[in-house]
């Protein structure tokens, strides 16, 4: 059953009957209902099939992967062969614990991307058993006849067999950024695919006419299908936070191996026993590494996932959300992300006035006013017979589906019809006291669309056309006023209103009208050849989302340059633009059009992608040069996109954007983030998380550093001078995974600061720790280990205390210091007054447990036995109180001094 063809892309050269005998299909009737079963079970559903990812048990152990695992895992097997082997067990706990959140996350991650492309399901027109239905298009097999309309999104790949001026948007798939008008006859095997004319592929736009075609290919077989095949999956990412957190580690483990070699060589020299000293030494590691990292990263990404999902973005990989935050350029469609994805009609010139049209979207919220005023379509002839005009003259419908307004067919009709119900007009009326007889289909080479109705104004059958103006004008002899009178056409008037229009970033619509005799109920080409009467104008763009422009300069005022990417116009896109924002009244770099980007080398285009702001006519494979480009200029890129050669675009980017409603499914399996609402205001929300993201983990890093290092100072003080140590090694573990638990990971909790988008973007090359933190940790280590000697040497000779109860005081001392600490660390920059004491609960719950687990740490039989510890009184509580206040002040003072001296501001 059906022949096989050499491959799926050779049936555009075969003839229609040809190719109607190859698929043993039946033009005329469609296939029964038995031979859509049987072929059903052939060939299966159509849609893509999933793409194989990495099995669930490789992405698992990825998770064991990076090299500060690998050190915590070697730290608990030395742990273990030195018979600590509760201490092992914690740390492999840590290690197991941290890679199944993040496989986790990044499986549900995964789950959510396939619900959101599941949900994406078209139904289809078919005729079957010579019955017209419709059928979800997952339904559809090879040998089914589809009808197509304007509006209609082609449900699989079709060999079209009739079309009536069919014209179909295949930018999506060929990168084309006009219509393409689609013929039956056959064209050259060598064809290239936007030259297939007889062609319809899956996912692309029927803009206008109708047609009827037979399915040849299905699910992968599409060629929307092969494109994601050979895209497969998307590329391993290496963000900015993959990069610098791999530094720190690196950083971590060089410091771990020397201290712990200083630790054995100067142990051995002082003439300890090599075996005691290995033991000191490998204590000391494990000690210094900071085992909550792991962790805190996947937590606190974990966070940032969730907060995105809640703010329609749906982040594919864990690292992604931070990436965000470091994006210094955000490179954006225009279509739906920062317009309403509506077209509305803005202005209406009819009867020589100017009509004001408010509201947006294709509901009838909204009004059409003259100077200022509210007015009806009854109010004026000519407004009246504009709005009919638009309205009859239209193939397109609205419906009102759960409060959201459905467009079946041209967005550029239905905003016709929109306009037309805000002047009162109701569809339903006018069609039936002006019922459609005839129509000639709107074509590229003619620029019209004209329709023939009953009952009319001036003749018993009247003719309504609407087209661009410089072919309305040719054919125009007279036009209407506002009193329904008809005088001599003034072309230059109208022109000159089209023009304002059209700088004003409108695209501008011609109506007229003609007589027709009644009898003749056809409509040919002469009927409108001429002598027809000028109705008017209506100008109409997709406006800009509300939110986007606050959220453009949101971006702006964090430092973030926002270039918008189109394939409009450039005196379009120049206009919204400026409506949003992201230039200026007087921009000094006008649009660049794709084909000037043709004549760009690829030395010069760096220079020119920085300045420019705007770029029209882009096709989608210039996108890839652009972010290219960017990048070359050391720029952090976020792209958006949502067609199939967008991909590698998406690919190449920084942080690459797909659309979750208007983009193909292999926009979304390449990008790292798809977007549930098209909308850029997600983007400016999905930087700021991403912001707090990278926030929260520095601040982790920040406090747990002077854990290490004060421990590591405490342990390496002792060696080298030769008296009793403060603190053995069990007891710093037991303070370092303690604290980790209930302190540090608190403060991936932290609120987002307030100005955090109004700070520029990060330095890509800068560290995690920069100098300013750098110095913070050493001061923190330094009063750690100072106010731990003086309490250890005041505990054993002022006091008398036994060197377990000086020991517990020692401990005991670094973790209220910490404590005090995780409240400085809650802003790098701001005093914690000035951020609210209270602001993150989890801290001061955190604080409270810990402190809990130090009493019980200090004064439970059990821990004296298990850690060799003893109580302490009430004077030793005061003077590690004391320690801690001291850490505690001297932190907001040295904040003091950089905000002071105009250095706080500087990356931290």
């Amino acid at each position: 059953m059906i022949h096989s063809l050499d491959s799926p892309t050779d049936i555009h050269h075969v003839s229609v009957p040809d190719a109607t005998r190859l698929l043993e299909a039946d033009a005329e009737h469609g296939l029964s209902v038995e031979e859509v079963a049987t072929r059903q079970r052939k060939f299966g559903p159509n849609r893509m099939a999933t793409r194989r990812g990495t099995p669930g048990w490789k992405r698992f152990l990825k998770q064991f992967t990076e090299p500060l695992i690998y050190v915590l895992m070697a730290a608990a097997t030395i742990t273990a062969v030195l018979g600590e082997y509760m201490d092992a067990g914690i740390i492999f706990g840590v290690v197991v614990i941290n890679a199944i959140i993040g496989f986790i996350q990044e499986s549900k991650a995964e789950g959510a991307l396939e619900a959101l492309m599941s949900m994406v399901t078209t139904e289809a027109t078919v005729r079957r058993g010579g019955e017209r239905q419709r059928v979800p298009s997952t339904e559809l097999v090879p040998g089914d006849v589809v009808m197509l309309e304007a509006g209609d999104r082609v449900p699989a790949d079709l060999r079209l067999f009739q079309v009536k001026g069919l014209q179909v948007d295949e930018s999506a798939l060929t990168g084309e950024s006009e219509p393409v008008s689609k013929h039956p006859d056959a064209v050259a095997q060598d064809a290239v695919l936007g030259d297939r004319r007889s062609n319809a592929f899956t996912g692309t736009l029927v803009t206008a006419g109708r047609g009827e075609g037979l399915v040849w290919a299905i699910a992968d077989k599409t060629e929307s299908g092969r494109i994601a095949t050979l895209i497969g999956e998307a590329t391993e990412l290496s963000t900015p936070l993959t990069r610098k957190i791999a530094q720190f580690s690196r950083l971590v483990l060089w410091v771990i191996l020397a201290l712990g070699v200083a630790t054995f060589a100067i142990g051995v020299a002082r003439g300890k026993e090599p075996v005691e000293m290995f033991m000191a030494a490998a204590a000391l590691a494990v000690g210094v590494i900071p085992e909550g990292l792991p962790a805190a990263v996947t937590v606190v990404l974990a966070i940032g996932v969730t907060r995105m999902a809640k703010r329609h973005a749906i982040i594919r990989k864990l690292p992604a959300v931070e990436t965000l935050g470091s994006t210094t350029v955000i490179c954006s469609d225009k279509t739906g992300t920062l317009t309403e994805n509506a077209m509305t009609v803005q202005e209406i010139f009819a009867g020589d006035k100017s009509y004001a049209v408010a509201g947006t979207g294709y509901g009838a919220e909204g009004d059409i006013r003259l100077d200022g005023k509210v007015v009806t379509a009854d109010s004026s002839t000519a407004l009246t017979e504009c709005l009919e005009a638009g309205l009859l003259c239209n193939d397109s419908k609205i419906s009102e589906e759960n409060g959201a307004f459905q467009v079946q067919g041209d967005p550029t009709e239905a905003a016709l019809i929109a306009a037309s119900r805000k002047g009162g007009l109701l569809d339903a009326d006018l069609h039936r006291i002006h019922p459609r007889l005839d129509s000639i289909p709107f074509e590229s080479e003619h620029q019209f669309m004209a329709t023939l109705h009953e009952g009319g104004h001036v003749s018993p059958h009247i003719i309504y056309k609407k087209g661009a103006l410089e072919r309305m004008l040719e054919r125009c002899t007279t036009a209407l006023q506002m009193d329904g009178k008809t005088v001599e056409i003034d072309k230059s008037r109208i022109i000159l209103a089209a023009e304002q229009m059209a700088s004003r970033g409108l695209r501008v619509l011609a109506f007229s009208r003609g007589p027709a005799e009644e009898g003749h109920d056809v409509i040919e080409h002469e009927d409108v050849a001429g002598g027809l009467t000028f109705l008017g104008l209506q100008g109409m763009m997709d406006p800009p989302r509300a939110e986007a422009i606050a959220s453009v300069a949101k971006c702006q005022s964090a430092g973030i340059t926002v270039k918008m990417i189109t394939g409009d116009h450039a005196k379009t896109a120049q206009a919204i633009a400026q409506k949003i924002g992201i230039t200026g009244s007087t921009n000094e770099v006008p649009p660049v059009t794709g084909r000037e980007l043709e004549q760009v080398s690829d030395a010069d285009l760096p220079a020119l992608a920085d300045r420019a702001a705007v770029f029209a006519r882009v096709a989608p494979e210039q996108k890839l040069r652009l972010v290219r480009a960017l990048q070359a200029r050391g720029h952090i890129v976020a792209m958006t996109g949502d067609g199939v050669n967008d991909a590698p675009a998406l690919k190449q980017a920084d942080i690459g954007i797909a659309m979750g409603i208007t983009g193909t499914d292999v926009a979304k399996g390449a990008a790292d983030m798809v977007l549930t609402d098209d909308n850029f205001a997600t983007i400016e929300a999905a930087v700021e998380e991403g912001r707090g993201v990278f926030d929260n983990l520095t601040k982790f890093i920040v406090w747990t550093l002077p854990t290490s290092c004060g421990q590591a100072l405490i342990l390496l003080s002792s060696i080298i001078l030769g008296f009793t140590l403060p603190a053995l090694p069990v007891q710093l573990l037991w303070v370092h995974l303690t604290t980790a638990v209930f302190l540090g990971i608190m403060l991936v909790f932290e609120p987002k600061e307030d100005d955090l988008m109004q700070r520029k973007p990060r330095d890509p090359k800068l560290p995690i720790l920069t100098s300013a933190l750098i110095v913070r940790t050493g001061l923190v280590s330094v009063v750690m280990l100072a106010g731990a000697l003086w309490l250890f040497f005041f505990e054993l000779h002022s006091e008398g205390h036994s060197v377990a109860m000086a020991r517990t005081t020692v401990i005991n001392v670094v973790v209220i210091v910490e404590i005090g600490y995780l409240f400085n660390c809650r802003s790098l920059r701001r005093s914690v007054l000035s951020i609210g004491i209270f602001k993150n609960r989890p801290a001061i719950a955190g604080a409270i447990a810990m402190v809990g687990v130090q009493l019980f740490f200090t004064y439970s039989p059990l821990m004296h036995s298990a850690f060799h510890t003893a109580a302490i009184d009430a004077g030793a509580w005061m003077r590690i109180a004391a320690v801690a206040a001291l850490s505690f002040t001297v932190v907001e003072v040295e904040k003091w001094l950089r905000r002071r001296f105009g250095e706080a501001g500087k990356q931290t």
